[in-house]
């Protein structure tokens, strides 16, 4: 299991073995899932079905509006500048 180190900005190198297990690029995305104290990655390709899983389905099934979680993404972030401003 191949261990990282972050850096003293929170960055890290994906090890060569993951890269290859991943068939991952340079300059390829990457999603990061949060479950629980785990984080898990995946390779960013194809289109947004892609994503199935990343996104939290609400309660009520109902189809999810990118704008309106868009939005939500943005006033979370400006509250974040914000604080730290």
């Amino acid at each position: 299991m191949p261990i990282v180190a972050l850096t003293s900005k929170g960055q890290m190198t994906i090890p060569k073995k993951v890269r290859e297990a991943l068939n991952l690029r340079p300059s390829e995305k990457v999603i990061v899932v949060v479950e629980g104290d785990q984080a898990i990655i995946k390779p960013l390709r194809g289109n947004l079905l892609d994503l199935g899983g990343s996104i939290k389905i609400p309660d009520n099934d109902k189809p999810i509006d990118f704008r309106r979680v868009r939005e939500e993404v943005k006033r979370k972030v400006t509250k974040g500048i914000a604080r730290k401003g």
